[in-house]
């Protein structure tokens, strides 16, 4: 299938009480040339930015857990989640974002990191690219406690793995999300802790 055509987009604003809920009404050209109207909605909450913390030499990983209010109101009972340290650009550019959001979140101030891939987490629904990374960590490197910023009552607790738990964790369903299961599996992939 070719990529169709678009035309005539018009956009009508649904909601911008936290980011942005966008209805977009357009037409599409299809691969036998007809145009059809479609609509569909859009959230744009800006891009961001997702690490996974590592240590080859003792075969851990920093993650971190916190309560997601939207996991609660869909199945999970305690609403909390095990996650890789991520957060939001907001202007920033995506390496000063990740050094920041991994210094706030789990006390770690890191060298060096590496930008590995990106991704649409959401691309039916959520305008969002997520740049992935990588990061060594060592106990020199703790800066403070993490937790996540005082303003923005994320109250994060940090948590230092086994690799191979963290591992074990998706396949038991203790580790669900979807930014923090490609970055163990690309760990995995890459042999990081063979290197």
């Amino acid at each position: 299938m070719k990529n169709g055509q678009v035309r005539n987009i018009k956009k009508e604003l649904l909601s911008d009480n936290w980011y942005t809920l966008q209805k977009i009404t357009f037409e599409y050209q299809r691969e036998d040339g007809k145009w059809e109207s479609q609509s569909r909605e859009a959230y744009d909450r800006g891009n961001g930015a997702a690490i996974l913390l590592y240590n080859a030499k003792k075969g851990t990983v920093i993650l971190t857990r916190q309560f997601r209010m939207p996991t609660y109101i869909n199945g999970n009972p305690s609403g909390m989640m095990i996650e890789v340290c991520a957060g939001l650009l907001d202007g920033d550019h995506p390496e000063d974002c990740i050094r920041k959001e991994a210094e706030e979140e789990t006390g770690y101030k890191l060298d060096k990191v590496e930008k590995v891939f990106e991704s649409y987490m959401s691309p039916g629904s959520v305008t969002e690219i997520l740049h992935f990374f990588i990061g060594c960590y060592e106990e020199r490197m703790k800066v403070g406690e993490g937790g996540g910023a005082d303003e923005e009552t994320e109250n994060i607790e940090v948590l230092e793995l086994n690799f191979q738990t963290a591992l074990d964790m998706i396949a038991k369903g203790d580790i669900k999300d979807a930014k923090t299961i490609m970055l163990l599996q690309y760990a995995k992939i890459n042999a990081l802790f063979s290197k």
